[in-house]
């Protein structure tokens, strides 16, 4: 089994604030990331895909179409965006990384034996950086 990653960007805006609790218990919970005016992160997403190696190509997958197919699924979505006003997958959801990677992974994991020259490939995992400190990983 071989292990291909794909590594992109986007910058966006949150606000992690559960709207049944009083600001008091919103401040309480998520300190100052629950300001009322958002706040932002530069993001980096690596999308990690398992598959064997085919022999015509020596490739999993096609780091191209991977690459398109992330940026036209997630990142065309999330850049310079409000999370929380403005992402379609992300509403009516609080946006921790938790949960955002959890949405990444529902989208991105049918659509990988699609751009895959091994069409058992699968998505592996997926690791979700807020800031250079602080990130997610999800295996589905």
């Amino acid at each position: 089994m071989v292990y291909v990653c794909r590594r992109e960007h986007f910058n966006a805006a949150h606000r992690l604030y559960n709207p049944a609790w009083s600001k008091e218990k919103n401040e309480e919970v998520f300190g100052i990331c629950s300001n009322e005016y958002y706040h932002g992160h530069n993001f980096e997403l690596i999308v990690t895909v398992k598959g064997t190696p085919q022999a015509d190509t020596g490739c999993v997958i096609d780091l191209k179409k991977l690459s398109k197919l992330i940026r036209e699924e997630i990142i065309e979505k999330l850049d310079h965006r409000n999370i929380n006003l403005e992402v379609d997958f992300m509403q009516g959801k609080i946006p921790s990384c938790e949960v955002l990677i959890i949405e990444i992974w529902n989208i991105l994991a049918p659509k990988i034996s699609g751009v895959a020259y091994d069409k058992q490939a699968q998505l592996h995992c997926i690791q979700l950086f807020e800031t250079k400190n602080n990130f997610v990983e999800y295996y589905g």
